[in-house]
């Protein structure tokens, strides 16, 4: 009889690889990186606002600056961006931020979405004279440091904001004839956003001739704020602020620790 064959094995499948979707996407954030690389700077461009203006441009997408920016027509200095590619994964733009207005600088990280704008570790400052353009009035002078851990805006509107301005050696020509009123804090905490996007801070003085304790609150629907608080000098203020202050007390009184209420509002 002839010999009996063992029974014959089943060939084994070459084993594939469990997904190619690793590859695929390894590859096109690879593509993609080329891309923001090689692209020019002055391509954002074409996703600025109307009332935006950008010029000047050096670099690339991935890591550019711009040497004029305008918004409203009003100078608004200069930026330089770094951009995190991996955030547009998750449809988002993320960037680490330099701007410069004159002396004023500024650096933070922020991410847009298509829901909403926020930035981390916003920090710098400089003298608040040259954002004249930007608002601030004239004849105010003084030096402001600015430490912000997170601001968020959905929709134009805050909804979150924590941190502080700390603004010293703040004078102003139509005060006390210019004199040197000290130093200011305007300090937000966790919660200082309610959910309709009005802000609250907290405003005290930090030693000068002048005593302030104020809230500033502003009203997102209206772009107006309120600043409301009590007002008073300290021993050796000088006289064109006593003169002032003192003019003040007739109209508003003074309470029984003798500070004068003041209420001062503003617009945006």
């Amino acid at each position: 009889m002839p010999a009996s064959r063992s029974p014959s094995r089943a060939a084994k499948p070459i084993p594939r690889s469990r997904s190619v979707w690793p590859v695929i996407l390894i590859t096109l954030a690879a593509v993609l990186a080329v891309i923001i690389v090689e692209l020019p700077a002055s391509i954002v461009t074409h996703f600025l606002p109307p009332t935006v203006h950008a010029e000047d441009f050096s670099g690339s997408l991935w890591h550019g600056s711009a040497g004029k920016i305008s918004v409203i027509g009003r100078d608004a200095g200069a930026l330089e961006w770094r951009l995190h590619p991996a955030a547009l994964a998750g449809m988002a733009v993320a960037a680490d931020l330099h701007w410069v207005k004159v002396g004023f600088v500024l650096n933070g990280a922020i991410k847009l979405d298509r829901q909403s704008v926020t930035a981390h570790d916003v920090k710098g400052g400089g003298p608040i004279e040259d954002l004249r353009d930007l608002g601030v009035a004239a004849g105010w002078r003084g030096t402001a440091d600015i430490n912000f851990s997170d601001l968020t805006l959905d929709l134009g509107k805050p909804q979150a904001a924590v941190g502080d301005i700390r603004v010293s050696n703040l004078s102003a020509s139509q005060i006390a004839d210019g004199a040197d009123l000290g130093g200011f804090d305007l300090t937000l905490h966790a919660g200082a956003v309610d959910g309709n996007g009005n802000v609250s801070a907290q405003l005290n003085d930090n030693g000068g001739p002048l005593d302030v304790q104020a809230l500033v609150h502003y009203s997102a629907s209206e772009h107006t704020g309120m600043l409301s608080g009590t007002v008073r000098e300290r021993p050796g203020a000088p006289p064109a602020l006593l003169s002032q202050l003192e003019n003040l007390s007739q109209l508003r009184g003074r309470n029984p620790q003798g500070r004068i209420p003041v209420d001062l509002e503003f617009s945006f």
